[in-house]
């Protein structure tokens, strides 16, 4: 697996990015580990991670934020996780893991994937914030993943 350093403020200790450029963050919950996560995307990833992140805290009061497994995780209380973003080398992927419950049902997945759906966004993809807004607000509704 390719290790990378990334360059960040002389405040953040330097954060390791494994292969495909993603973060190297440890499990913890909150706002600040998920804060860390995205200060580390590398290049266009990080505005993608920036732009997810608030549409998902404007969309949904009181979300619940973690990092588990090297990705950050948005959730409910009581209810379990329902979104995460993952970098890979040519792309960012927002998974909603019960993502077949969504409509219009978001276009990655496959039979193997079972509940879960994503979307992939790559450089010159534009956000499309109102769409995701509404997947976001119709996942952040269902049960969610509970590890």
């Amino acid at each position: 697996m390719a290790r990378a350093k990334t360059a960040l403020p002389a405040t953040q200790a330097k954060v390791i990015l494994l292969s495909g450029g993603n973060p190297q963050i440890a499990k913890a919950e909150g706002d600040a580990p998920v804060a860390a996560y995205i200060a580390a995307m590398p290049g266009w990833k990080r505005a993608v991670g920036e732009q997810v992140d608030a549409l998902v805290v404007q969309t949904i009061p009181g979300v619940r934020k973690a990092v588990k497994w090297n990705s950050p995780l948005y959730g409910v209380e009581g209810q379990g996780w329902f979104l995460s973003l993952h970098v890979l080398t040519r792309y960012v992927k927002i998974t909603f893991f019960a993502g077949a419950s969504l409509a219009p049902l978001p276009p990655g997945g496959t039979a193997r994937s079972k509940e879960a759906r994503w979307i992939d966004i790559y450089e010159t993809d534009r956000v499309a914030e109102a769409q995701l807004a509404d997947w976001i607000r119709q996942a952040a509704a269902l049960p969610g993943w509970v590890p």
